[in-house]
């Protein structure tokens, strides 16, 4: 079977038996897409037999990712990026293997070794001051402040944030459920300031519309917007966080991304096990909750000062 045809069924059985989010199997498509036209263009052929993808294939794709590669805007692509292309080929060789085809094994690729990740992470005082810099004297304000103040409060993803409606939110619990990366659903809680902030925008609210955050700018149909339409996006939800950093003085870019950062630095911080971080975040594996354990161990600390001679 030619690697064209190969790719469709994959991407087909990816959404339809595996039931993988559409965002997933559009990544899938990425990858795959990108390693079928290298493959294509270096054969210098129309269509290549998958059954014919050998081990040396696999390396001189990736020697072109590491060395050769550059993205348009982006530049040479990281370890980490480089990685998701072979997770794709590794995922394609297991669907090609099930199907009954003779192909190297998904097992000879090899991811590499990770660098364990750095992460940014606001302290608490530049979380004051970036909650401070917001102009909470009209609706546009509130509804910042109530972003900001959620997004620290509940480690929300903002594709998760921005796609909340009204009617999810539970204020007298102070609590609701949400569906993240891979259908996982979790709980998130609201604390004190963030129910606040949310009840004083939301309370100023005299429209129609569903989504829990919506836009007060743009562009006006002369029939009306729908929920869709008016519901506040991602893109400007980054854009918002973006002013109000500038605002604060913080000298480095952030997002809402450094706010879920932020969020559970602050809980182990505090005393939270890595486990219920690991479900509040949403996180599949405990690994992936495991960066935050090397900026959060106070443990460890405390241990240096009572015995390292040179706190005596």
């Amino acid at each position: 079977m030619g690697i064209k045809e190969a790719s469709l069924r994959f991407l087909e059985y990816c959404e339809l038996d595996r039931n993988l989010s559409l965002k997933t199997v559009r990544m899938y498509g990425y990858y795959l897409t990108f390693f079928r036209d290298w493959l294509l263009k270096t054969e210098t052929q129309e269509d290549f037999d998958v059954e014919k993808i050998e081990e040396t294939h696999i390396r001189r794709f990736r020697l072109y990712l590491s060395n050769q590669y550059t993205n348009p805007h982006k530049g040479m692509l990281k370890r980490q990026t480089q990685s998701y292309f072979l997770v794709a080929l590794r995922s394609f060789l297991k669907y090609l293997i099930r199907e009954k085809m003779t192909v190297i094994a998904p097992e000879m690729i090899e991811l590499g070794k990770q660098r364990d990740r750095t992460i940014k992470f606001l302290q608490p005082e530049d979380l004051i001051k970036l909650f401070q810099s917001v102009d909470t004297s009209d609706i546009m304000g509130l509804r910042d402040r109530a972003i900001l103040e959620v997004l620290f409060s509940t480690g929300l993803r903002v594709s998760e944030l921005a796609g909340l409606n009204r009617e999810q939110v539970n204020m007298d619990a102070g609590e609701f459920g949400v569906i993240g990366k891979g259908g996982k659903a979790r709980v998130v809680f609201l604390s004190k300031h963030a129910k606040e902030r949310l009840k004083d925008y939301l309370t100023k609210r005299d429209d129609p519309y569903r989504p829990l955050f919506i836009r007060y700018s743009g562009p006006k149909s002369p029939e009306g917007l729908t929920d869709e339409k008016r519901r506040l996006s991602v893109r400007s939800i980054e854009r918002m966080i973006e002013t109000y950093r500038k605002k604060a003085g913080i000298l480095f870019r952030i997002g809402p991304h450094i706010l879920r950062h932020s969020y559970a630095t602050d809980l182990l911080f505090h005393g939270a096990d890595l486990r219920s971080v690991q479900e509040m975040l949403g996180h599949k594996n405990i690994a992936t909750t495991q960066i935050y354990t090397h900026v959060t161990n106070v443990r460890l600390k405390e241990i240096h000062e009572k015995y390292h001679s040179g706190n005596k």
